[in-house]
């Protein structure tokens, strides 16, 4: 016998989840004129900026501007052990605090009297730890989580036990304990769906590789993420960030919150384009004193057109904009900051205007001390599959670092040699290309090719 989970299992990888979930709606969903506020959590070591092309798409289809917030955590980093301080991480409870703060502010503006709320990969934990034990189920009328490692990324006796992402831990299990009359694992009155891959997330592998033991058992199995009383999808071949950042993502999430599928995934384009963000450092916090200039690039060399077309100093709250952009325009983002050294990061032209375009400083390591230039490939929203995407880097396929199995890799680094002059490097990924230029590192300088899809 089939049970609901198995069932939206197999929907799922039959293209039939749609009218999966249609049929399962039980409740009443928001009418296209009256769409409730939606507050998007990230996950570990991440900021706001991920949810760009999320946000995007909910504009797209009609969802408004100003009922969709992306927050920043400051220290996103899980303590590796929940229960003692760790400088430039958070437990938690910190997390639970600051996304109850947050929804607090988003209800105050909007005048809603409930959220929806959706989170990535550990911004899971934070939403069902603050639904569960901190008020949110008052305040919440529909959760998504996307990659959630909802019983740990491993349940081994005497393995980091007391850390957040083990399912041993005495946070997962009192989250997982049963509730209600049907001993769901998910807070009563809130709907709930969970998304995840089939077998493509690198923290739901039942084998250790990704946490640094290859070949033992972490007791935990591709479906790590799914939740007894939820709706429970399955998104063939996604990796851990696509679980939430995808075309497939994304109409899912819609389907739940409306009941109909979306008019479409694709980003529809703006005439006008104002971009804004923050510069930050890894702990979400603001690089006060740097400086953010603007260059609009050639698309097929990284050259610079012409003089700065934005710049400005950072201060106490971190952002660097408003800019007025052009949707067909690529960008060069130059960022400096004390103790950082100087970050170009290239990015493809921005179809719409976003507040989360944030900025990170790329740190030199001491494996590039020989390097004549450092260039960084990156892909924030997903990561590398050689089974799956076709991509290049400097003409290398796969890029350095690259595994040719798994989707376990996000960033590929290459280092120039040296005495070699200032050049064009090209990161391709599917259908987006970047190209930037090499810059020297022996003065601090670092170059990131940005994916945006």
């Amino acid at each position: 016998m089939q049970t609901r989970r198995s069932l939206l299992v197999a929907m799922a990888a039959t293209g039939t989840t749609a009218a999966m979930l249609t049929a399962c709606a039980t409740s009443p969903t928001p009418s296209y004129t009256e769409r409730p506020p939606i507050v998007f959590m990230h996950g570990n070591g991440d900021s706001a900026a991920l949810w760009q092309t999320t946000i995007w798409r909910f504009e797209s289809n009609g969802w408004p501007r100003e009922r969709l917030f992306a927050v920043d955590q400051p220290n996103p980093v899980a303590r590796d052990d929940d229960a003692v301080a760790q400088a430039g991480r958070s437990s938690t409870g910190d997390s639970a605090v600051f996304l109850k703060a947050e929804v607090d502010k988003v209800l105050k503006a909007t005048g809603a009297s409930k959220v929806v709320l959706i989170g990535n990969s550990r911004g899971g934990n934070t939403i069902r730890n603050y639904v569960q034990n901190g008020g949110g189920a008052a305040v919440v009328s529909h959760v998504v989580l996307g990659g959630n490692p909802a019983h740990g990324i491993w349940a081994v006796k005497g393995f980091r036990e007391n850390n957040e992402f083990s399912g041993l831990s005495g946070f997962m299990q009192q989250l997982n304990a049963p509730k209600g009359s049907n001993g769901e694992e998910v807070t009563p009155g809130v709907k709930w769906l969970t998304l995840r891959s089939d077998n493509n997330d690198k923290y739901a592998q039942p084998d250790g590789v990704w946490i640094g033991v290859p070949g033992q058992p972490t007791n935990i199995g591709f479906d790590g993420p799914a939740l007894k009383g939820a709706t429970n999808v399955v998104l063939p071949r996604v990796d851990h960030r696509e679980t939430s950042f995808s075309p497939a993502a994304f109409a899912a999430t819609w389907q739940f919150l409306t009941g109909e599928a979306p008019r479409s995934t694709a980003v529809a384009p703006e005439a006008s384009v104002v971009l804004d963000g923050r510069a930050v450092g890894a702990e979400n916090l603001s690089l006060n004193g740097g400086q953010v200039t603007v260059y609009a690039v050639d698309p097929a060399t990284g050259a610079r057109r012409g003089d700065a077309v934005h710049s400005k100093s950072i201060g106490a709250d971190g952002r660097w904009g408003p800019f007025n952009a052009r949707g067909d325009t690529a960008y060069e983002f130059m960022l400096s900051a004390p103790g950082y050294g100087i970050t170009h990061i290239y990015r493809s032209p921005f179809p719409r205007s976003s507040r989360v375009v944030n900025l990170r400083p790329e740190r030199l390591t001491p494996a590039d001390g020989s390097a004549q230039a450092v260039v960084v490939f990156t892909r924030p929203r997903g990561y590398f599959d050689a089974e799956r995407d076709t991509m290049r880097f400097d003409g290398q396929s796969p890029p350095p670092g690259v595994p040719p199995k798994g989707s376990g890799v996000s960033s590929s680094r290459l280092r120039v040699a040296a005495a070699q002059p200032q050049r064009a490097v090209t990161g391709e990924f599917n259908a987006e290309r970047i190209t930037g230029l090499t810059w020297p590192a022996a003065q601090q300088h670092v170059t990131v090719l940005e994916l945006t899809y």
